[in-house]
């Protein structure tokens, strides 16, 4: 069971100045009496001379210069005035005990007196609302916002700058975010190994097929010319005897495509560059058992020599995918800062860039795709603005986002596609046909996918993630608990490898495949 944390990222700042704005704002707009008082309200008289003496008393009184039962005092003989003090008579609960002058001016703050002291009964008296029902120092025991450009009613400009100062809200410091290059991980090429899988497929250390995909009867080609130069971005296809296409891809910048087959049956290798198809009969010899072992790993080798050329790419796609749900709450603010500088290190020439979320089904979104921009601002603001959240169960709707981003997406036919998924989970269970087949579609368009495992993730993930690696020419890249950041990660069933920065393996993968130069 995956936890449900939230964590904002880089926009905890932009939240906080945002609540502050949004409290100022707020309260600043109350006022103790309704919009038809505020006509008569005694700060709106300029001319103390048009006020009755009972509206002039009632301003005094709030102000502590008369005291309640009318004697005046001099500011000197005036009780000093607190915080607490500065209260209109309002408060006064008792009206027995209130002189007239007092009670008037308590009834002229909710509006049952007129300006000129006339008495109105509760039925001829304004409608009063619950808050309007506040005395005339009210508001500013509950002030936080900025300073009203007029005095309210009752107050005077020697208390309004104490009670301002008292309650300015203090906005907290900003947020830093991590420094990019924390996050540690490992590469891990099974195509490349393809000797040590076939040995752990054999010896029943790992199995397939995970979640549809089946990576274990693999056949590859390498695609030269006369001259024994590599043709890249050839289109190789695997078919039956019938015409029918069994699996696609485009070779690398060696030449290299890797064909699949859920069982055996295919008999012809297609190659099509330039305009020019040609055809080989697909050779059928398996390499010997390795110490004895049975053999259950189906893996076939073709140099093929084609009459024509390929062509490099001169531009290179680049996606980002990443599971945002609870579990990935640790490690989403590094990645943010990750993909930053990445994106900051391999610039623009010639290069786009795409980010895309997903979660679950019952969370705020399922998916949340973006297309391909060489925006690098905009591409930050989008990561940044993400959070993790949500998920609950193990499975996240890992089909839905492959599906909705190999097939909709607006990838540039002549580029270089790669795909770095980052996620610590595996797709649901009934998905398969739908990742089988999004997955082939993947390799015929030659989009190559580079799966990122983090944290808390099991065996399973591991293996549909370098499942993807294998059948559409990527590598597999896992996070390690050498950085200490996240929870615990698990160690990948492989060879030897190094650790390095994470930043360090996405920007040397990139230029791997990179075609420009």
């Amino acid at each position: 069971m995956k936890t449900k944390k939230i964590i904002c990222g880089l926009m905890i700042a932009s939240m906080l100045l945002g609540a502050a704005g949004c409290s100022a704002s707020g309260n600043s707009a109350a006022s103790p009496t309704t919009a038809a008082d505020e006509g008569s309200a005694p700060a709106s008289v300029k001319d103390d001379s048009a006020k009755s003496d009972t509206v002039k008393n009632a301003e005094e009184i709030a102000s502590g210069e008369i005291a309640a039962d009318g004697d005046t005092k001099t500011p000197a003989e005036a009780a000093p005035k607190t915080t607490d003090d500065k209260k209109s008579t309002a408060d006064v609960k008792d009206g027995s005990a209130k002189s007239d002058t007092v009670k008037n001016a308590a009834e002229f703050a909710y509006g049952e007196t007129t300006t000129d002291g006339d008495t109105k009964t509760p039925a001829e008296a304004a409608p009063r609302t619950a808050d309007d029902k506040r005395s005339l120092t009210a508001d500013y025991d509950s002030f936080s916002g900025d300073v009203p450009e007029k005095t309210p009613p009752g107050m005077t400009e020697d208390i309004k700058p104490d009670v301002v100062a008292e309650y300015t809200p203090q906005i907290s410091e900003p947020v830093t975010p991590p420094a990019y290059g924390q996050l540690t991980a490992g590469e891990w090429n099974d195509n490349t190994n393809w000797g040590f899988f076939s040995n752990l497929v054999n010896g029943g250390k790992i199995y397939f097929p995970s979640f549809g995909l089946d990576p274990v009867n693999r056949t590859k080609i390498t695609v030269k010319d006369s001259s024994g130069k590599a043709v890249v971005n050839a289109s190789v296809s695997l078919k039956k005897d019938n015409g029918t296409v069994i699996w696609t891809a485009v070779s690398n910048k060696n030449g290299e495509a890797f064909l699949f087959e859920k069982e055996s049956g295919g008999t012809v290798i297609e190659v099509t560059s330039g305009g020019k198809t040609q055809t080989y009969k697909k050779l059928t010899t398996k390499p010997a058992s390795q110490q004895g072992q049975q053999q259950k790993s189906s893996d076939t080798e073709m140099d093929v020599t084609f009459d024509g050329e390929g062509s490099l790419y001169k531009t290179t796609d680049i996606m980002f995918i990443l599971d945002t749900t609870g579990s990935m709450d640790d490690e989403m603010l590094f990645l943010q800062s990750e993909f930053t500088a990445i994106t900051e290190e391999l610039g623009t020439k010639n290069t786009r860039y795409s980010v895309n979320f997903y979660r679950d089904e019952g969370d705020d979104y399922v998916t949340r795709c973006y297309d391909f921009t060489d925006d690098i601002s905009q591409l930050q603001q989008t990561l940044n603005s993400e959070c993790a959240d949500g998920g609950g169960d193990t499975p996240e709707a890992v089909a839905e986002i492959l599906d909705e981003t190999i097939h909709s997406s607006s990838w540039n036919e002549e580029s270089v596609k790669l795909v770095f998924m980052i996620f610590d989970a595996p797709p649901h269970d009934g998905k398969e046909q739908v990742i089988y087949n999004t997955i082939k579609d993947a390799a015929a368009k030659g989009i190559r996918i580079i799966p990122v495992i983090s944290s808390n993730s099991e065996r399973d993930t591991e293996l549909f993630g370098r499942s993807l690696a294998i059948m559409t020419g990527g590598t597999y890249v896992f996070l390690t608990d050498d950085s200490g950041i996240g929870g615990s990660h698990l160690e990948p069933i492989i060879g030897d490898y190094e650790v390095e920065k994470l930043y360090d393996i996405i920007i040397r993968v990139v230029n791997d495949y990179r075609q420009d130069g």
